[in-house]
């Protein structure tokens, strides 16, 4: 299933239509967007100051309390009825697919459509579905096929989540303060995130995935909610149609060389990533370790390391930063040959804080030059692009580590995606567009 509101994420150059809120606070739990010449020098300086960001941030918070249990939850609710590498491989697939097929149409809406109404629809569709799959547990008819209709439905709210989410702080705040806001803006999931997969694996160990699974629901019905105050508008006003605004957005996303080449080396990071650390390290930690408590401790301490990552970046504003986008994110092979090495624990752990920080890194820089580099009128195409990039082969990686499994051994698949991740790393370092693009400091 997909994190709440961010993914997620959940959880990114120069002349954009970006739009600020009002500066001052209303009595009403909404907040109109307006200009960013209308925020004053304090909300300038600090983003906490501004009424519609501090609203997001609480949707951040409510969501992560239940997002940062549920991959714990779902992973032993499909091994809890017998299921294995394949049936997991074929619930995240299900997950996975609906996502790539919209995520095009949701940029063409998040450019055109109020992308805090898309994300309201959004997550209480994902919030229905995650209840749908407590129910299932909780009631003993949960099987492969019911819990992968119920990720499909999930999956298929995440395409238009994502496009829309992706604009969201260039729309709250000045562009030099763009940063501090991503940083911020992951603050509370990632704080929720140290202690709830602990939680998250202790609950599942003592009650059951059910519990963790409703709870999850509840938090994308609450962030949902809160996302539907902030009342955000479309930027396209063009009369084309769907397939035109696709075009334009193609056109924009083919002519950034530092945006297709991250894309393409992000399309074999993340599927070795995610086939590694998603599918296969459950297994793992229940086959070599101590099932969903030591899993449980290494999310947590994964979770901790992107808390890290998310002060790091609060105080150092590094220049290059796209270059810290290719080079932070290479921490990720380091749990994944952690696991397949079958180190202690303690090793694990480790490994896991680290690659959470040069991910939190990575994310941050990433939103950052996004959001500076691309106009807001196109940012939601262009994400939506990048998405589908980053995440075309993860359906495929699935498939591939449930029909290897067949030969391998886990530990030597995630000794593979270790491989993928530092190769392609290397070969993104490579290409020269990923020197020139900055952190813009003012407008």
């Amino acid at each position: 299933m997909p994190t709440n509101a961010t993914g997620v994420v959940t959880d990114t150059l120069t002349d954009t239509d970006t739009d600020t809120p009002t500066d001052t606070p209303t009595d009403t739990d909404t907040a109109t967007v307006t200009d960013t010449a209308s925020v004053p020098a304090a909300a300038a300086a600090s983003p906490l100051r501004i009424p519609a960001f501090r609203r997001f941030l609480l949707a951040h918070l409510v969501s992560a309390t239940g997002s940062a249990m549920a991959p714990v939850a779902l992973a032993f609710a499909v091994i809890g009825h017998g299921g294995g590498a394949r049936s997991l491989g074929v619930v995240l697939t299900a997950n996975t697919v609906p996502t790539l097929v919209l995520l095009l149409l949701g940029g063409v809406l998040a450019d055109r459509m109020s992308r805090s109404r898309i994300l309201f629809l959004g997550n209480l569709g994902a919030g229905l579905a995650q209840a749908a799959v407590g129910v299932l547990v909780a009631t003993g008819t949960a099987t492969t096929l019911a819990i992968s209709v119920c990720a499909c439905l999930s999956g298929a709210s995440a395409g238009f989540i994502a496009p829309a989410a992706q604009g969201i702080a260039s729309r709250l705040v000045p562009k030099d303060r763009l940063q501090q806001a991503n940083a911020l803006v992951r603050v509370p999931g990632n704080a929720v995130g140290v202690v709830g997969p602990v939680v998250g694996g202790f609950v599942v160990a003592l009650a059951g995935p059910a519990w963790a699974l409703g709870w999850d629901a509840g938090t994308f019905v609450v962030a949902a909610l809160l996302l539907l105050g902030l009342r955000l508008t479309g930027s396209v006003a063009s009369g084309g149609g769907v397939v035109s605004d696709l075009r334009v957005g193609w056109s924009g996303f083919r002519s950034r060389s530092w945006l297709w080449s991250y894309t393409v080396a992000g399309t074999a990071v993340v599927a070795a990533w995610l086939a590694g650390y998603q599918l296969l390290g459950p297994l793992v930690a229940a086959g070599s370790y101590a099932g969903a408590r030591s899993w449980g401790l290494v999310q947590g301490a994964f979770a901790a390391g992107l808390l890290a990552g998310t002060f790091l970046c609060l105080a150092w504003k590094p220049r290059r930063l796209m270059l810290v986008c290719v080079v932070t994110g290479a921490g990720l092979m380091l749990p994944l040959a952690a696991l397949g090495l079958e180190l202690p624990l303690g090793w694990v752990l480790v490994a896991a804080v680290l690659a959470g920080i040069g991910l939190d890194v990575a994310i941050v820089s990433w939103s950052t030059v996004m959001q500076q580099q691309v106009p807001d009128r196109e940012l939601g195409r262009l994400g939506a692009f990048n998405a589908v990039g980053e995440r075309a082969a993860v359906p495929i990686a699935y498939l591939l580590v449930a029909v290897a499994s067949k030969h391998w051994t886990g530990q030597h698949i995630l000794l593979a995606c270790a491989g993928v991740v530092l190769a392609a790393t290397l070969a993104n370092a490579c290409v020269r567009d990923v020197y020139r693009i900055n952190r813009v400091s003012r407008e």
